[in-house]
């Protein structure tokens, strides 16, 4: 059976260098990933991983359990990827308000015409549509989405690791998923039914529209409604397949955050950090 992260932990605190090694060698392609997606450069995702590793290391024993050995290594790397963005070439040019792009324009920009849904789906293309999608987001928003929907960390612990309140962090990502399903919408082979006109309204009372369902299907997911709530959403669904629709390529938008792939660190960068974690071991013990 696999060592667990805690007993890992215990063992470093109490100087052992092996167990030490194998922890940070498990979180090592994690942070990495994040890396790359929140600098968006792969030298400084680089410099990131380095730094980041080292710092637990040099750390590990005032670490004390209050929150995950993931929530921890994620609270160091965003210190830097915050440090290593206000220098970056890549920072802010290229980013856009939510409130200010255009609902698919990162899709259209890399979508093939020659080639149909789902042999767009099959390959790079919609990979790269969400890469582009996830990158053209406000730091803010995109930090969330990685944390949460990416790397998979509970809203607590993105709450934690941002310094946030559970309350702000569901507020961005909800912001966020929806406009990273916006960008991905033409690729998706999910297709958009037109809304249903809005029912006749009764003598005095309020026309019946659709709700905002994407948001609203983002806050059930996060457990934020409540059943009478939900009961009317999927009764809503169950006669509106525009509202269906945009809730299936949500979920299909959501499926592909999860699986996104974990990048091989390079062997320089992990022999470059393993020689600067001895050093510092051989200096403390």
């Amino acid at each position: 059976m696999e060592t667990s992260d805690a007993t890992l932990i215990d063992r470093a605190r109490s100087g052992d260098r092996r167990a030490l090694d194998e922890l940070l060698t498990r979180h090592q392609r994690r942070v990495y990933r994040f890396g790359l997606k929140m600098c968006r450069d792969p030298e400084d995702a680089k410099d990131i991983l380095q730094e980041t590793l080292l710092a637990a290391a040099r750390t590990v024993k005032d670490f004390r359990g209050a929150s995950s050995v993931s929530t921890w290594m994620y609270t160091i790397a965003r210190s830097f990827c915050i440090k290593k963005r206000r220098r970056s070439k890549f920072a802010p040019a290229e980013e856009t308000s939510l409130d200010q792009r255009e609902p698919g324009a990162e899709a259209r920009q890399v979508a093939d015409p020659g080639r149909t849904p789902d042999e767009s789906l099959a390959g790079r293309q919609v990979e790269q549509a969400l890469e582009t999608a996830i990158g053209r987001l406000d730091p803010m928003y995109r930090e969330v989405l990685v944390l949460r929907d990416v790397e998979g960390l509970s809203a607590p612990e993105v709450a934690e690791v941002m310094g946030l309140s559970v309350e702000a962090v569901k507020s961005r990502l909800h912001r966020a998923r929806v406009a990273v399903r916006e960008a991905l919408v033409p690729l998706l082979g999910i297709p958009e039914a037109p809304a249903a006109p809005a029912a006749p309204a009764p003598a005095a009372g309020p026309d019946v529209t659709c709700p905002d369902i994407v948001q609203l299907f983002s806050r059930h997911l996060e457990g934020e409604i409540s059943a009478n709530v939900c009961a009317d959403m999927e009764k809503h669904l169950a006669g509106c397949p525009a509202c269906q629709s945009r809730c299936d390529s949500l979920q299909r938008t959501l499926a592909l955050c999860k699986a996104a792939p974990m990048p091989e660190v390079p062997a320089k960068v992990q022999a470059s950090v393993r020689q600067a974690i001895k050093k510092f071991v051989e200096l403390h013990s």
